[in-house]
């Protein structure tokens, strides 16, 4: 007996970035939760950590499903995500997907799911599922500040962004430009994004709390004409992780023995690979600093030559190696952030990343890189939850580096944002209830308009 459609079934479909398909399996685990059965969509690269992780107790309600792209010689299967994926294939990936739309419509037809929530690059999804009666929300991972300046700069270029304390560096604003100006398969990044917003049906859910950004949704709410409906920040409960890694076991060894917030936790997130002189900037940081830290270092996955050894300054790990501990490729960070040791987070503020240090109590030391990340970093310190390291002529320098990690970890004058970022996880805690309540709210309207 078929016992897994109990009530109304979604379809997701995020884009083939961990950063995407994270946030919709964390959003799919709330709605299980409320009686929903979600079919996750994705390639099979990016469905296997998820298959292999996900809790024996979701498998029921949780459904991974793979979708094929089109084969092709310069996009191997391999090549079906974002991860290690060569930056010149990043059209080819975009256009592999718009091609999967005869398989996709095979899956609507064979799942018949009550609704589709999608992803900020599919433009063709909701037309799609409108001609098989399926309405469909689109589902935005970014904040709405980011979301909210893009959209304000595609619209209304010729005008000043409301928030004049979020307006970025003109170069940064070049970068914005000339990505929302990207071309694949005949579409800009910025004709995607606002053929998504204007697609949706009715609402567009947003990975967000009002706690942190009530008047950027309501922002865009105005510019969308649509509402913008916040799901919280979604952040795993790092208690879930699993326990069977004798490499996490170590680092939580590590920091049993570290006084009460006194280390900072460096990570740059899974798809931004630091060139050697930022490594060894933010190296001398660290030592400069004299706070105990613990920092993933990644590499790109071509570099098959490159390790720690090669990329530090000479000597630097046993100079630090009583107050410092480097790992290679990938920690829980989750379980990092949330053990009392950590006293403060070097981040590229990656929105989930932003999002989890201030779910989680830890305060920013902001170091954007590219993307929404300096538009999230403004926010951060707009917040009072963090302080930016700041880039001289461009660049980030030891100096700035280890000045905002003191501060922030031990100085008097970075109390405040100690304590900020301490009663805005709090509030944001006690919100999330209410936001996936409203969640449920708005999608079963949808389910029943179906």
């Amino acid at each position: 007996m078929d016992t897994k459609k109990q009530g109304p079934s979604i379809l997701m479909l995020p884009w083939l970035a961990h950063g995407h398909v994270s946030p919709f399996l964390e959003l799919a685990k709330k709605l299980s939760k409320r009686n929903f059965h979600i079919y996750l969509c994705s390639t099979a690269i990016n469905l296997k950590p998820f298959k292999e992780n996900l809790p024996h107790s979701l498998l029921s309600s949780i459904q991974p499903i793979e979708i094929h792209l089109p084969s092709s010689q310069d996009l191997p299967p391999h090549f079906h995500t974002t991860k290690n994926l060569p930056p010149h294939l990043m059209p080819a990936l975009k256009t592999a997907m718009d091609e999967a739309k005869t398989a996709f419509t095979c899956l609507l037809e064979s799942l018949k799911p009550d609704l589709v929530i999608y992803d900020f690059l599919q433009p063709w999804v909701p037309i799609v599922a409108r001609e098989e009666n399926i309405e469909a929300v689109l589902f935005l991972t970014c904040g709405a500040a980011c979301c909210s300046f893009l959209f304000h700069c595609i619209r209304n270029p010729d005008t000043e962004f409301p928030f004049q304390e979020f307006n970025i560096p003109k170069v940064e604003g070049e970068k914005f430009t000339q990505f929302m100006h990207e071309t694949s398969n005949g579409l800009t990044n910025a004709e995607r994004f606002l053929g998504c917003i204007e697609r949706s049906s009715n609402i567009v859910l947003i990975k967000t709390s009002i706690e942190i950004e009530a008047d950027y949704v309501a922002y865009l709410s105005i510019l969308a004409g649509k509402e913008m409906i916040p799901v919280g920040p979604l952040v795993q409960n790092p208690s879930n992780d699993k326990d069977d890694d004798p490499k996490d076991e170590l680092i939580m060894e590590w920091l049993n023995k570290k006084e009460a917030s006194s280390t900072v936790f460096v990570s740059f997130g899974s798809e931004y690979f630091l060139s050697k002189q930022e490594i060894e900037e933010i190296a001398h940081g660290l030592e400069l600093s004299k706070v105990g830290f613990i920092w993933v270092v990644r590499f790109h996955g071509g570099e098959r030559d490159a390790s720690v050894h090669k990329v530090l300054p000479q000597g630097f790990l046993e100079r630090v190696e009583e107050r410092g501990m480097v790992v290679e490729g990938w920690a829980p960070q989750g379980k990092i952030l949330g053990h009392p040791s950590i006293g403060g987070f070097v981040s590229h503020c990656g929105w989930s990343s932003t999002l989890e240090g201030v779910v989680l109590g830890v305060p920013l030391i902001a170091m954007p890189m590219h993307l929404d990340q300096p538009l999230n970093a403004k926010l951060v310190v707009e917040s009072g939850v963090g302080i930016e390291v700041r880039r001289e002529n461009g660049r980030f320098e030891r100096e700035g580096v280890a000045r905002v990690i003191k501060q922030v970890v031990e100085e008097e004058d970075g109390e405040g944002v100690r304590r900020k970022v301490k009663e805005l996880s709090q509030r944001m805690s006690g919100k999330s209830v209410g936001e996936l309540d409203l969640v449920v709210e708005k999608l079963m309207e949808l389910v029943r308009k179906s």
